[in-house]
């Protein structure tokens, strides 16, 4: 768990290299094609190696064949590979791809400057929003490891490639779009779509840290000042052994079962509207996220479903919106 620390350090060294002479970041934004089509190549070999490491030489015993190479391909075969002690989908997730996504957008921020002389609020705006998310998920990225990602989606081209690829291109996207498309905003809309988007990632974080601290407690922490109502939901695991689990009813996950995916949706959207609407392409990164995230909690449900059972469907009723109270 040294993801902050990992994360600093690269600050450092970026903000060192580029003050002394030896980095210009803007050289990113000049040969952004290039490096694309590069990281492209790297990502698919990588991924052909992780589909005959999991034939040939896999972590543990978690790795498995559905008998289709081309499935084996996109989704993977193992769900922690690693060699020796490298943890091979935390370094493309967390170690490559977030830090990509952050260092990429302040490279473009830089082009922006040299090309004339100051960076516009719009795109300042953007890059501080995005900043403070990355930030956050740098200094709370443990709770990442409770994630879809990480404790069920293998380790292949969906996620892999996904991370090396995927991330730096498209993430980076609402920033990418301002380097030529600059944007005068003023103080009070600058200042107006910063405070929403610093609650919304607020709101992101507070929604995660509600359930991880109520589940650490056993129930026992007040959610929003008041004693929590949840279901406590037994489920057998593939070994025989019994088990039970801790179902937030009341606060944030009152409102919906995956409520946290709406403020980051709506996160990406503030870090995007600097931009205001000049062109529908540069929503791209909005609607990706929203499609993204809509189909992680349906799939979620259904594993939970076949995970708890009767509990599942209770909680259902209890709680009977996805995202969206109301709508869905």
């Amino acid at each position: 768990a040294n993801g902050f620390q990992c994360y600093l350090a690269t600050g450092v060294i970026f903000v060192v290299s580029w003050k002394t002479g030896h980095f210009d970041p803007a050289i990113v934004y000049d040969h952004f094609g290039e490096i694309l089509s590069s990281l492209n190549i790297i990502a698919l070999v990588f991924c052909t190696f992780l589909l005959i490491k999991g034939h040939l030489a896999p972590s543990g015993a978690d790795s498995g064949s559905c008998g289709s190479p081309l499935y084996d391909f996109y989704w993977g075969m193992e769900l922690y590979p690693r060699i020796g002690s490298f943890d091979i989908k935390e370094f493309t997730n967390c170690r490559f791809g977030m830090m990509a996504w952050e260092f990429i957008i302040l490279c473009f921020l830089v082009k922006q400057q040299q090309m004339n002389g100051v960076a516009a609020d719009s795109m300042i705006v953007s890059v501080f929003l995005m900043t403070v998310y990355n930030t956050k998920f740098f200094m709370w990225e443990t709770g990442y490891w409770g994630s879809i990602d990480i404790m069920h989606d293998r380790a292949g081209y969906y996620i892999c490639w996904g991370c090396l690829v995927w991330v730096p291109s498209i993430y980076t996207s609402p920033a990418l779009y301002l380097v030529n498309n600059p944007v005068a905003l003023g103080t009070p809309l600058a200042a107006a779509i910063t405070v929403a988007g610093l609650f919304c990632i607020w709101s992101n974080y507070d929604c995660d840290r509600q359930r991880q601290t109520f589940r650490e407690t056993g129930g026992k922490a007040p959610v929003w000042g008041k004693a929590p109502t949840y279901i406590v939901a037994k489920y057998t695991t593939s070994e025989g052994t019994k088990k039970s689990s801790l179902l937030l009813t009341s606060g944030w996950w009152g409102l919906a079962r995956h409520f946290h995916y709406l403020p980051e949706i709506m996160s990406s959207f503030f870090w995007t509207m600097p931009g205001l609407f000049q062109h529908p392409l540069h929503y791209f990164y909005v609607f990706y996220l929203s499609i993204l995230l809509a189909d992680r909690a349906i799939r979620d449900d259904s594993r939970c479903l076949s995970k708890y059972g009767p509990f599942w469907q209770e909680y259902q009723s209890k709680v009977p919106y996805r995202i969206l109270p109301y709508i869905f």
